[in-house]
């Protein structure tokens, strides 16, 4: 199973990894991080749906997020 990392607090909320997701799983969270955004977020129901490719991490601006498989 593949788990993808997010460090919530650098995330602006920006959206790309949600539209790069091929199984859809990404979304913003409810609560706001420090800087005042929703970050992205994948709940851990939806985690064991995620299929480790990784594109959400290559296309995030801010290097928030790893995938390790």
């Amino acid at each position: 199973m593949a788990i993808a990392k997010f460090r919530e607090e650098r995330c602006k909320g920006c959206g790309l990894c949600l539209e790069v997701c091929p199984v859809k799983i990404i979304g913003f969270d409810e609560k706001l991080n420090a800087k005042g955004y929703h970050p992205a977020a994948i709940t851990e129901e939806n985690m064991k749906k995620c299929v480790g490719c990784a594109s959400c991490a290559r296309i995030c601006p801010d290097l928030v997020i790893t995938v390790e498989k």
